[in-house]
């Protein structure tokens, strides 16, 4: 009886949360879908040379957000209520700061950053631009990210996964509006993808007069912030490395095979993190219960949860390759507007090599935020840290220099391989009784 409750509130809050994450990571792919339709292989450059900072805010967004939900669970398994409204109050606020700063750069350094990154001609206005625009409203993201990881272990997954949806498709049909109706390019993309957290938040708005969510008229303490950080650590590591990794591959790409190159890696790196949030949903929605449990002690439930997602990501990883090789010409050329062949090559031969990595992927990111959701944060950081910097880092530098854009794309399967390895190690050195 016990197991079949575990796994109707596993079932409940992991799927709900996917749907979520899914829609949620549409900001990118609607982007990617409508700029290559609208601008072509420029269009995906720029799009490819901004999106690391995306990342980081994500990042921050998800480290502020996943460590004090985290903590708020464990705190209210121990009946520790003001406490656990403490960390809510000085999670929005340090997201907030981090919001500023976070614009400033984004207006007045945006052309900088542009070069910095790689952008030259057409390419680098049309990365400037994004980034101004995106920097600009981080904020939203920050706050929105936030408020959906304590309002989904505030008991209400539903309208979490509600929120999500509602702003992904409301950035969707922006983006739609704003690139063709309104002709309005590159700045229209972004300020679609601006928008979306401002329509989530309005979303979650109602939970706040019916939930126990409530704000503590206090200042900033930064007493037990850096616990909060640590805990949502794994959360920032992973999407931080996404955007360095973005970085380090367009920078190798460019030296490889040019703009085209980096716009075929543009196709499959955006694809890839739309499934790796599949990943990046199952873990978020393990950790409310897996954190509320911890707190009880209820060690039989801990385990369960966590056996229920290894399963689950397992599945999910078999399913997304044989997707991605069975569709992997007609996923391509739908990005492909100007059915360029090389780009066509780049992209397919990506697919098939670079997407081996989902069979290791899925365990490292369900690992990291389950060892963290116990309030273990070193070995999810050691995890988190070792697929986001410091293998991938020089295995694509040596490998792209041995097997050219192979080596690129095998730098990732090999990082999460060796990553899951040192993972089960750490399992088995662990005690979680």
């Amino acid at each position: 009886m016990q197991n079949q409750l575990i796994r109707r509130e596993f079932f409940r809050y992991t799927s709900q949360n996917i749907m979520g994450m899914i829609g949620l990571s549409c900001y990118i792919l609607a982007d990617t879908y409508f700029i290559s339709q609208g601008l072509g292989a420029d269009g995906l450059t720029a799009l490819n040379l901004a999106i690391p900072f995306y990342n980081f805010i994500q990042g921050i967004g998800l480290m502020l957000g996943m460590g004090g939900a985290t903590r708020f669970s464990i705190l209210r398994g121990q009946d520790r209520e003001e406490e656990a409204l403490r960390v809510f109050t000085q999670s929005l606020m340090l997201a907030l700061i981090a919001g500023v700063l976070f614009v400033i750069p984004g207006v007045c350094f945006h052309s900088q950053l542009s070069t910095l990154l790689g952008g030259s001609g057409r390419v680098h206005g049309m990365t400037a631009t994004y980034l101004q625009v995106l920097l600009s409203f981080a904020p939203a993201f920050l706050l929105n990210n936030v408020l959906l990881c304590f309002v989904r272990n505030d008991s209400a997954p539903r309208l979490a996964m509600t929120a999500m949806l509602g702003g992904s498709f409301s950035n969707i049909v922006l983006d739609y509006i704003f690139i063709f109706p309104l002709n309005m390019g590159i700045f229209g993309a972004v300020l679609a993808t601006g928008l979306a957290p401002v329509i989530s938040m309005m979303i979650l708005a109602p939970h706040f007069r019916r939930g126990t969510l409530r704000l503590k008229r206090e200042g900033l303490r930064l007493r037990g912030t850096g616990k909060l950080a640590v805990l949502g650590c794994p959360s920032l590591i992973s999407e931080l490395s996404s955007g360095l990794v973005l970085i380090l591959f367009n920078l190798i790409i460019l030296s490889l095979a040019g703009n085209l190159g980096v716009a075929g890696y543009g196709v499959v790196a955006n694809i890839y993190l739309v499934v790796l949030a599949l990943f990046t949903g199952l873990g978020q929605g393990i950790q409310p219960l897996v954190s509320s449990a911890w707190g009880r002690r209820d060690t039989h439930c801990v385990h369960t949860v966590y056996r229920y997602a290894l399963w689950v990501a397992a599945v999910l990883a078999v399913g997304v390759y044989v997707l991605a090789v069975v569709l992997d010409d007609p996923i391509v050329a739908a990005f492909n507007r100007e059915n360029d062949p090389l780009l066509q090559e780049i992209a397919v031969r990506g697919l098939h090599l670079y997407f081996i990595a989902f069979f290791f992927a899925g365990f490292n990111v369900v690992t990291a935020v389950f060892f963290s959701s116990m309030d273990r944060p070193c070995a999810g950081f050691a995890v988190s840290i070792l697929r986001g910097f410091v293998l991938i880092v020089p295995l694509a530098m040596v490998m792209s220099r041995i097997w050219g854009m192979d080596g690129v794309w095998l730098s990732a399967p090999v990082t999460e391989a060796v990553t899951a390895l040192a993972a089960v190690m750490f399992l088995k050195t662990s005690k979680f009784q």
